[in-house]
């Protein structure tokens, strides 16, 4: 969420300090003084999928906060071509249709602070709904906590994703499976699973604020993303796979921003059947006046690694400003 987040590679674990915190780390929603508003848009792969987003957070009192959130991302108008053969073995291209294929997620928030100075708890509750066309669809739910510790210009994060595993039930149409049961010999021959599990996930994070001058600051942060199973990250074991991130900020007087991040640092292989380091890069800007935000982000610049660029426009707003 938020494209402020993405224009710092999404290294924002230890720093996310307003609204999109639920979705980065809960913990940090104890940051915000008055009602906040967010919404974001993005046109991800060269515009293939769509990511919108809408939140709304607030505090309850001095020492704890809450806050909403939904989420849609989705590809749309995609050709459905299962009756594109007719019985007699003509292609009739008039029997093609479309469909959409979408996830929706439903987020709630609370965080706390500690009587330890400097540090806060937030807990995640998230609903999924998954839909794709009338061929199947899923309910799951899962939980996220996150902790965050303020000394001085450090900051420290954790973020612990699925921490119960998320779960999804699907609901697939045997009627609709049946038209591809027998379309390639001896593939897709049984319903699959109709159980979908996510393995819960963790990110550290540790930041820096420097002050360059009076009015220029510039933020750093270093996140490290893990997950529990061997995979193509730099950093690859049986165990655990890092993932490392890395953003910066820089800002004059809090008002306009400058961002650049790298991450999903992997190591791909080639047709040619050599492994070969990509990453992610990631540029962004933003300016806020009277609290009103909006930011951008250009992610995955140059397509590094062969993948398509994405748009990300947000906007948030801080309501205790209208006062």
């Amino acid at each position: 969420m938020d494209a402020a987040s993405f224009g710092m590679g999404k290294a924002v674990v230890a720093t996310s300090n307003d609204v999109n915190s639920m979705y980065w780390n809960p913990a940090g929603l104890v940051d915000i003084e008055s009602k906040q508003g967010a919404l974001m848009h993005a046109s991800y792969f060269a515009g293939i999928a769509q990511y919108d987003y809408a939140a709304y957070a607030m505090p309850i009192d001095e020492k704890s906060a809450l806050g909403i959130s939904i989420i849609r991302f989705g590809v749309d108008d995609i050709l459905n071509t299962t009756e594109l053969i007719d019985a007699d073995g003509n292609i009739d291209y008039n029997r093609i249709s479309l469909f959409s294929a979408a996830d929706y997620a439903l987020n709630v928030s609370y965080a706390r602070k500690l009587n330890v100075e400097g540090l806060s708890l937030g807990i995640n509750t998230k609903i999924i709904r998954r839909i794709i066309g009338d061929f199947a669809n899923s309910w799951g739910f899962g939980f996220d906590l996150g902790a965050k510790y303020d000394t001085n210009n450090w900051q420290f994060g954790l973020m612990l994703r699925d921490i119960t595993t998320t779960f999804n039930s699907w609901n697939i149409d045997e009627v609709e499976f049946k038209k591809i049961q027998g379309a390639i010999p001896g593939q897709n021959q049984e319903l699959p699973e109709s159980t979908e599990i996510t393995l819960p996930k963790a990110q550290l994070g540790i930041a820096r604020l420097f002050e360059v001058s009076k009015d220029v600051h510039l933020l750093t942060e270093l996140d490290l993303n893990l997950r529990f199973t061997k995979t193509n990250d730099i950093i690859s074991s049986d165990a655990v796979s890092i993932d490392p991130a890395i953003g910066f900020q820089a800002d004059y007087n809090n008002i306009a921003f400058l961002r650049l991040g790298f991450g999903n640092f992997q190591n791909e292989l080639q047709f040619n059947g050599v492994e070969e380091l990509t990453f992610q890069p990631n540029l962004g800007a933003g300016f806020k006046y009277k609290g009103i935000q909006i930011d951008y982000a250009l992610t995955n610049i140059g397509s590094v690694g062969n993948a398509l660029y994405s748009n990300v426009f947000s906007i948030k707003i801080d309501f205790g400003k209208f006062k």
